[in-house]
């Protein structure tokens, strides 16, 4: 029997559907009113500064993704960029991050759902995460299938993410003041060290927004021509979901008071609430419910290539290298990372997950892929890669000072949570390596 293999069938449209709805899930909708709190009138730079750091963090993804589109993304991405030995440690790290945070993710978004679900619906807590299990359960159902099904999927759910967006913001034009948030952005600004602090608070949460726009990496073989598709759907979904936050946020600003929107745990809805009654709200609401689902969808789409990657390759548990027999997708990766996300979205409320999200993620995700770059076009050259990042270097040493101003900004609890996952991978990664022979205790 040959060896099973992914089939690349997810064209550049599909690959950019799976961005955005990974992209636009529950965040923006739970997270406009949290950067409000912290920014007031300024809200809109948040939503800048998240922009600009994800563009400049693509061109990072842009030349590894082109040039190594394979399962798995950054673990591949970090293999390649720290050499045969530490890259080994950097690729297990990262996959043992993963076992935790993108369940995390996947209950995020889950979570939110349920949260969102209580202005239709009232739910106490018992049905309230009951809602939010049975939603990580249809995912994986959903995904249970062949690739080019999923693209197709993709793209459906795609078509609801442009049309609550499309809603949200012609009824800011339709019915609001539009040009006025824009005008008064700068109302008691002062450049100063406490807005710089208030920046960093709501760059977390606005960040949390535009994390996705790396998933098609993750696909990477199973994209159709990936050296121009992988970049192109990358810098597409962040133009366009930018554009779509932007003119959101001045949407609903323009109709509701400030003080409304930061006290607010259903901004969206009661936005629709005021400028076309109750029934169009839950209408609304349900959009955004589509919108969240989708944004599942497409996470755990992702995340489920990362352990079978990296155990196609040996450096993991060899039962996660399974692809089904004759749907050919990692059912054991979906279906682990979908049952740890089903007990998560039990456990844990969204305010605990969001900030926890990043602080794991970025040292070794975001920081150590940048570096791992740097190392690596030291070592081939800029000729060796398949996409050329403009002004290199000065996107990636850009993107390694402001994602450690994130982390640094997660706060202290969350740091030290980051940093003793990377602690506890160490030692799995050691005892592993013992066991087996492996570097650092080889001959």
């Amino acid at each position: 029997m040959s060896e099973q293999k992914l089939e690349r069938r997810i064209s550049l449209l599909q690959g950019t559907a799976i961005n955005m709805i990974d992209m636009v899930g529950i965040g923006p909708f739970v997270v406009l009113s949290l950067v409000a709190q912290q920014m007031g009138h300024a809200f809109l730079y948040a939503w800048l500064a998240g922009a600009f750091l994800s563009f400049i963090d693509a061109t990072v993804w842009s030349m590894l993704g082109s040039t190594y589109p394979l399962a798995g993304g950054s673990y591949n991405f970090l293999k390649e960029g720290f050499g045969k030995k530490t890259g080994r440690l950097m690729s297990f790290l990262f996959v043992w991050q993963t076992m935790i945070q993108a369940p995390l993710v996947i209950a995020s978004a889950a979570i939110g759902f349920s949260q969102y679900l209580g202005y239709v619906i009232q739910l106490n807590e018992v049905a309230s995460k009951c809602v939010s299990g049975l939603v990580v359960v249809l995912i994986v159902i959903l995904l249970y299938r062949k690739i080019e099904a999923i693209g197709k999927i993709s793209v459906l759910l795609w078509m609801g993410v442009l049309i609550t967006m499309a809603w949200i913001i012609g009824g800011g034009i339709l019915h609001g003041h539009f040009f006025e948030p824009v005008q008064h952005i700068n109302d008691g600004i002062q450049l100063n060290a406490p807005f710089a602090a208030a920046l960093g608070f709501a760059g977390v949460k606005s960040i949390y927004s535009y994390l996705g726009y790396y998933n098609v990496c993750h696909l990477g073989g199973e994209i159709i021509n990936p050296k121009k598709n992988i970049p192109k759907s990358m810098f597409i979904s962040i133009a366009g979901i930018a554009a779509l936050y932007l003119l959101m946020n001045i949407s609903v600003a323009s109709v509701l008071p400030m003080q409304q929107i930061q006290n607010s745990h259903f901004v969206v809805s009661e936005f629709i609430q005021a400028i076309a009654g109750t029934v169009a709200a839950k209408v609304a609401t349900g959009l955004i419910l589509w919108v969240a689902f989708a944004s599942v969808f497409s996470a755990t789409l992702g995340y489920s290539r990362i352990p079978y990657a990296a155990a196609a390759d040996g450096a993991f548990f060899k039962v996660f290298a399974k692809l089904h027999p004759t749907k050919n997708f990692p059912y054991i990766s979906l279906l682990f990372l979908g049952s740890v996300a089903f007990v998560f979205s039990l456990l844990f409320k969204l305010k605990d997950v969001i900030d926890a999200i990043l602080a794991m993620r970025i040292l070794i995700q975001f920081i150590a892929q940048a570096i791992g770059l740097l190392l690596l076009v030291k070592l081939k050259g800029l000729k060796h890669f398949a996409w050329k990042m403009p002004l290199y270097p000065v996107p990636a040493l850009l993107a390694i000072i402001i994602w450690a101003f994130i982390f640094y900004s997660t706060g202290t609890k969350m740091m030290t949570g980051g940093l003793m996952v990377i602690g506890l991978g160490l030692i799995a990664f050691f005892i592993k390596a013992k066991k087996n022979n492996e570097w650092p205790f080889d001959n």
